[in-house]
């Protein structure tokens, strides 16, 4: 098993910051153009609610990469601090456990994506790809709140 972490700085409030992240849709927004999330049965929530939800997955928006399953935990913080777990796993990944963190820094938010990843062989080769979503999806996610959060 291998960790990797990745913070950012962002210039709105850690109660805005942990709105959004509630919002399924913001998935799909930080993940635009790198990979593409496709609900297996019923779309996923408005908002996320702890539990299991299935997904296909596709690089680029076309190539399959296959089905995942994103374990949605919302354990309680200390006041002014969140945080979401997706206890994840798939074929091909035996253990894809992500923490979103958010946490109060100066006037805005400290954003740290922090994954746990167990692949077997394919360990390597998964945390750098992991490495490369997630400073993806942080950069999208300077870019919507630059944008006041207008996900169009």
């Amino acid at each position: 098993m291998r960790v990797v972490e990745l913070s950012t700085y962002l210039d709105a409030s850690p109660e805005t910051v942990w709105d959004h992240v509630q919002n399924s849709k913001l998935l799909h927004y930080v993940a635009r153009g790198l990979i593409r999330f496709v609900a297996q049965g019923q779309a996923f929530p408005e908002r996320w609610a702890p539990g299991e939800y299935r997904t296909w997955m596709f690089l680029f928006g076309i190539l399959p990469l296959g089905w995942q399953a994103i374990g949605i935990e919302m354990p309680e913080q200390p006041a002014g601090r969140y945080a979401v777990r997706d206890n994840g796993y798939g074929p091909l990944i035996k253990r894809w456990d992500h923490w979103i963190e958010i946490n109060a820094e100066g006037t805005g938010t400290r954003y740290v994506d922090r994954v746990h990843i167990d692949a077997g062989v394919l360990t390597p080769l998964i945390c750098g790809f992991a490495r490369l979503f997630y400073a993806h999806r942080q950069r999208r996610w300077r870019r919507l709140v630059a944008r006041n959060f207008d996900y169009g």
